[in-house]
C-alpha cells in the first residue's frame, strides 16, 4: 500500500489522530495515575460518556476524555497490559516491526479488547498501511462504537484519500460523542466551507 505525505493532510486532522491515540501511549506506563483515575467509583464508561456529551468547556472535557482513555487502556489482563507497554516502548524506539508483532499478540490474546485493535490501527496508520488501519478501526468500532479516537483515525485516513464528504461525516460522529472537541469543530468548519465552495 502506498505511503502518503503527512504534509498533504490538514494539520488539525493529523493532530487529532495523534492526540487521540499516539500521545496516550506514554501515559499507559504511568500505572499509579491510571489506577487512580480508573478506580473512581462513579467512573463507569456510560457515566463518563454522559458527562462528556454534556460538557462544553474544552479543558473540562479533556479531563473527562482522559478518564475514558484510562478505562480503555486497562485490558483487565496483566499479560495484555505488559504487551501493550512493550509495544509502546518499541514504538518510542522506532522499532515498528517489533511493536506490530507485540500488538498482533495482544489482539490474538484478547480479541474483545478494543484498545488493542485501536493501538494497532494507530501503528498501521503511522506506517502508511491505511487499509489495515481501517480494518482495525472497524473492529474497534464494533466493540466500542463511541471510540472517538478510532473515529478520528478514520477521518485522517479519509482525508488522505481526499474523501471530504465522508471525512466530514466522521468528524460529525466525533462531535456527537465529544461535543467540546476543538479539533473536530475546526475541521468540520473547514470541510463545510470547502464543500460549500465546491458546489457553487
Amino acid at each position: 500500500m502506498r505511503h502518503f505525505s503527512y504534509s498533504k493532510i490538514a494539520p488539525s486532522v493529523f493532530a487529532a489522530f495523534i492526540c487521540f491515540n499516539a500521545e496516550n501511549m506514554s501515559a499507559f506506563a504511568e500505572t499509579g495515575t491510571l489506577v487512580a483515575a480508573a478506580d473512581q467509583p462513579a467512573d463507569t464508561l456510560d457515566s463518563l460518556f454522559a458527562e462528556l456529551k454534556r460538557e462544553r468547556k474544552d479543558s473540562q472535557a479533556k479531563r473527562i476524555s482522559e478518564r475514558i482513555w484510562a478505562k480503555w487502556r486497562d485490558s483487565g489482563s496483566a499479560t495484555a497490559n505488559l504487551l501493550m507497554q512493550w509495544a509502546d516502548k518499541a514504538v518510542a524506539e522506532h522499532k515498528n516491526g517489533l511493536a506490530l508483532d507485540l500488538l498482533d499478540q495482544v489482539v490474538v490474546l484478547m480479541p474483545e479488547y478494543a484498545e488493542g485493535w485501536n493501538r494497532r490501527a494507530t501503528l498501521n496508520y503511522a506506517m502508511g498501511n491505511h487499509g489495515k488501519s481501517m480494518s482495525d478501526i472497524a473492529r474497534v468500532l464494533r466493540l466500542e462504537p463511541r471510540h472517538f479516537g478510532a473515529i478520528s483515525g478514520m477521518a485522517a485516513i479519509l482525508a488522505a484519500s481526499g474523501n471530504d464528504e465522508l471525512e466530514l461525516r466522521a468528524w460529525e460522529q466525533v462531535l456527537e460523542i465529544y461535543p467540546a472537541n476543538r479539533q473536530a469543530q475546526t475541521r468540520i468548519g473547514e470541510l463545510a466551507d470547502k464543500l460549500t465552495g465546491s458546489r457553487i
